[in-house]
């Protein structure tokens, strides 16, 4: 098949091999085709200048002008890497780009499709294949999506390789293009095994996350819709990360990828003053959800013109919300810098945990598992202490216990999964399965009113100083971020987490390996790692924070282990100190 290419495109990485194209010349490409949001051309004179910006498309040629016959037929019959003609051409093809069309159909009577905005993606219904390797098929950029026809669809192979492209139409219809949301649609469905991935510009989905134009995530809790997104309930709180606008699509690959990585419960991704990425394991559950999102983001924004915050379970007033946005504006520009907190013997001190929140999960866990057993969440947490189990049999960790299977009866698997948990709580592990579940365990102390986070006097203060001067802060600990949520939500100095920008936990990485700054940096969206000052009591995490090029300082905290004299970093008394 002959594919004419507009513009010639270079490799983005130095040093790998330039193969320009001709403008007016067309280049046989064999076999297969990258997504044409993918390439990159190089505008600009000779010698190397130039921009590299994402190609601006692919033109099928055949015989006939615009009619994609031909040489072009003959090139479908070959597939590409490896695919037979019949499986492109097959009748579940087909029907899934049947099924985009109707779906760029009622998304755009939603408002969520309309203008330059929107698309929609979904992989082949194929039994027999892996959904890691189902076909792809995705609807064009540059077509009325309310006009949209089964043959305007890419398809494509799981790498985002073009199988077959739409043929031009003509006068006054632009040549055909692959959407520029394609690598951001490969991540997600590559990094969550997605059946179907939205994009939608809905008006309430720009306008959520400009609720607070600082905050990181879009948060709200108690209300009905929260059920339709996959593995949340009416008494979760919604979380969606929320990234950076850039001017094209493509750039934000980076940070939507970041953004699925440090929130592995997502099912979307925001992106401010432009709208939401939402994936599912299926086209139903993809367009379910996004129903949901919708209906999420209008009720808060309702509920914050009426003074109240979605966020809180009572949905009760926003007044100290309302009032940050105007201190942080009169502090002048926002600061380049960014603070890292870790909570317990820096915000907290170590007794809350070891005297009140370690002991408090200890004797609630067996009543908890058994109250909650056949809730959605408390099965995904015995799958993970079973995994985690599994693991420590397997390495001979003291205290594992084998825990038996559902038809030993509930009471035997509870005995066993209240056991290994209670040797994990005594050894202070540090894993994702026991910080989950104690989270869940907690979240009823604090609805319950039997638990109230504390913090050291000096934490309100600082928290507000840096948000008032524009100053982003994060926190970093082995607890879960729903447990951290609610620490910083039912202080002893009321709802803190209006000052902070977003939560970090075990899943982004072991708080003693470099890495898991290393992540944090690529997250938080500063220039250098040196921007990030993280602040903790424990030794080992300071030394892994400065390998990783972050400023680390120690808090003297009561109750804190001592440290060796010659350690080496900044000691402070206070956050006030920093």
């Amino acid at each position: 098949m002959a594919v004419a290419i507009n513009h010639a495109f270079v490799a983005i990485s130095r040093g790998l091999a330039r193969r320009p194209f001709a403008e007016s010349a067309s280049a046989t490409l064999g076999d297969a085709l990258p997504c044409p949001a993918l390439l990159v051309r190089r505008i600009g004179g000779g010698g190397g200048g130039g921009v590299a910006v994402p190609c601006s498309g692919v033109r099928v040629r055949g015989r006939g002008r615009g009619r994609g016959r031909g040489r072009g037929s003959e090139w479908r019959r070959r597939g590409a890497m490896g695919v037979p003609e019949a499986r492109v051409g097959s009748a579940r093809v087909g029907e899934a780009k049947e099924l985009a069309a109707e779906l760029c159909k009622h998304f755009y009577n939603q408002g969520w499709v309309s203008g330059t905005g929107g698309s929609i993606t979904l992989k082949v219904l194929e039994p027999d294949v892996d959904v890691q390797e189902r076909l792809i098929v995705m609807a064009p950029s540059g077509v009325q999506k309310e006009r949209m026809l089964p043959e305007d669809m890419y398809v494509m192979s799981s790498d985002g390789t073009v199988l077959s492209a739409p043929s031009a139409k003509g006068p006054p219809h632009k040549p055909p293009k692959c959407s520029e949301c394609c690598p951001l649609f490969i991540k997600a469905y590559q990094m969550r095994n997605a059946g179907a991935v939205i994009h939608s510009h809905g008006l309430e989905s720009c306008l959520a996350t400009m609720i607070n134009p600082t905050a990181k995530e879009f948060r709200i809790t108690h209300m009905e819709m929260i059920k339709g997104i996959t593995g949340h309930g009416y008494y979760d709180e919604l979380v969606i990360p929320i990234i950076e606008n850039s001017a094209r699509e493509y750039e934000l690959t980076d940070a939507l990828s970041a953004a699925i990585e440090a929130y592995p419960k997502a099912t979307a991704v925001l992106v401010r003053n432009h709208g939401i990425y939402i994936w599912g394991d299926s086209w139903i559950s993809a367009k379910t959800q996004a129903e949901c999102y919708h209906y999420l983001f209008d009720a808060a924004l309702k509920l914050h013109q009426l003074g109240l915050d979605p966020a809180d379970p009572k949905h009760g007033p926003l007044t100290r919300t309302q009032a940050l946005p105007q201190a942080s504006a009169s502090k002048g520009a926002t600061s380049k810098n960014v603070f890292v907190l870790d909570i317990e013997g820096t915000t907290t001190p170590i007794s809350f945990v070891t005297e009140v929140l370690f002991p408090y999960a200890k004797e609630n866990v067996g009543n908890y598992l058994r109250s909650t057993y056949n809730n959605a969440e408390t099965l995904h947490d015995i799958r993970l202490l079973r995994d985690q189990v599994h693991e420590d049999l397997r390495n001979q960790v003291p205290g594992a216990t084998e825990i038996p299977t559902e038809s030993a009866g509930i009471d035997a698997v509870i005995a066993a999964l209240e056991e290994n948990v209670q040797a994990m709580i005594k050894a202070d592990r540090k894993v994702t399965a026991l910080k989950e579940l104690q989270g869940h365990i907690w979240r009823v102390g604090y609805e319950n009113g039997e638990l109230k986070g504390v913090v050291f006097d000096d934490v309100p203060d600082a928290l507000a100083e840096w948000h008032a001067r524009g100053t982003k802060t994060y926190i970093y600990s082995s607890g879960s971020r729903e447990a951290q949520k609610l620490i910083f939500g039912n202080t002893n100095f009321g709802d803190l987490r209006v000052y902070l920008s977003g939560f970090f936990d075990t899943t982004i990485g072991n708080k003693r390996e470099p890495r898991s700054y290393k992540e944090i940096y690529l997250t938080v969206g500063v220039d250098h790692p040196s921007c990030i000052t993280f602040a903790t009591d424990v030794l080992a995490e300071a030394v892994a924070a400065k390998e990783a090029g972050l400023q680390a300082v120690l808090l003297l905290r009561p109750g804190n282990a001592p440290l060796p004299p010659d350690h080496g970093f900044r000691t402070v008394k206070s956050l006030l100190e920093l």
